[in-house]
């Protein structure tokens, strides 16, 4: 794993399983998860027992009320750090960024991805994820599978991998 985590970051998510793979994801590369603003759920432990994520005391969850103190903790913890903001309007390929140790990985919630507000104030520094056919973006917890994995592999975080 890299020296510093890449830090997950959800906004106001909605979907429960798409932050339970998302923190599946944060246990399994050491990556804190974020959770900004309003959930559309409750992480209680009754409630994360209940929804059968055995895993979650493995993740380094940490909550935002809004993104404005997220960013704040952000700059605190990793001040030389990066976000890259995932969205379906950017015009630049996440394969495009350049990433590093203890970034940010930006994605907003299920039905609307981030808001407008976080789209102009960060626009040069959204990403996407190209698609191929008519569906214009992917699942969430997809997604930000597909932005870590990256952003790993540009770090070579995964050259002491091995699979078998």
């Amino acid at each position: 794993m890299p020296a510093q985590p890449f830090h997950l970051v959800l906004v106001e998510p909605e979907i429960p399983p798409n932050t339970g793979n998302v923190a599946r994801l944060g246990a399994a590369t050491g990556s804190p998860l974020h959770l900004v603003g309003r959930l559309g759920f409750r992480i209680d432990e009754q409630s994360v027992r209940r929804a059968g994520v055995d895993y979650w005391h493995l993740v380094d969850v940490r909550q935002h009320v809004d993104f404005a103190h997220f960013v704040h903790a952000f700059e605190q913890t990793s001040p030389s750090g990066k976000m890259h903001l995932f969205s379906a309007l950017a015009t630049k390929s996440y394969l495009d960024a350049e990433f590093a140790p203890g970034d940010a990985l930006v994605f907003g919630k299920e039905s609307v991805g981030l808001s407008e507000e976080l789209t102009a104030a960060y626009a040069d520094r959204l990403v996407g994820i190209p698609t191929l056919g008519a569906v214009r973006s992917l699942n969430l917890a997809n997604a930000v599978g597909i932005g870590l994995f990256e952003a790993l592999r540009q770090t070579g975080a995964l050259a002491s991998t091995f699979i078998g």
